[in-house]
């Protein structure tokens, strides 16, 4: 005898998050989430394909007063969340790790939330990949499932080239080709088969 599926039995850690049209929240419209942590008590994820315009890494480092050095990293500076929009996160490669604070996700991204990942990468000697997130999102328990059994969400694997290597305003749209939907297919009502 086979047992239903149930969603608060999947681990959500290191996929990706696709918002779904009219979910409801302008925040997250056309939102593509990495998700860092998700466990019985939340979910952790940052955005990643939603730049914060007025402010690039460069800006960032200097009022953080870390020294630019030769850095070549322009790796951006994203809208990571609502939630505590002051604290700052990098996805990155899993080619660096910091000596106090990094979070392994999977099998090739990392998130650090300590400045020395800035520093290296202001110097030129950070991970290959990486991403700069101001805030993250965030869900309580059972939350996420929720709202991805009410239509919010649709869920898939993460690359290194979809993370990193596609342009901000493509994510969403290769998201969706991973999983072989068409956006113009998309629609904001649930259905139950």
């Amino acid at each position: 005898m086979t047992r239903a599926f149930e969603i608060d039995e999947i681990d959500l850690t290191g996929k990706i998050l696709i918002a779904m049209p009219g979910m409801g929240d302008a925040r997250f419209e056309k939102s593509v989430i990495f998700v860092c942590a998700h466990s019985p008590e939340g979910a952790m994820g940052l955005i990643v394909n939603k730049p914060v315009k007025e402010l690039g890494f460069k800006d960032l480092v200097s009022q953080l007063e870390i020294g630019i050095g030769t850095c070549a990293c322009d790796c951006g500076v994203h809208f990571g969340g609502p939630v505590e929009p002051g604290r700052g996160f990098v996805l990155h490669s899993k080619d660096y790790s910091s000596d106090l604070s990094t979070l392994t996700v999977g099998e090739e991204f990392c998130m650090t939330a300590t400045t020395d990942v800035l520093e290296k990468l202001a110097a030129g000697a950070g991970p290959e990949h990486a991403i700069m997130a101001l805030g993250y999102a965030g869900w309580g328990p059972g939350q996420i499932e929720q709202e991805i059994l009410a239509n919010g969400w649709l869920t898939c694997d993460a690359s290194l080239s979809l993370v990193f290597e596609e342009a901000d305003t493509a994510k969403w749209e290769a998201a969706l080709k991973i999983l072989g939907v068409d956006a113009l297919n998309l629609s904001s009502a649930a259905g139950r088969a």
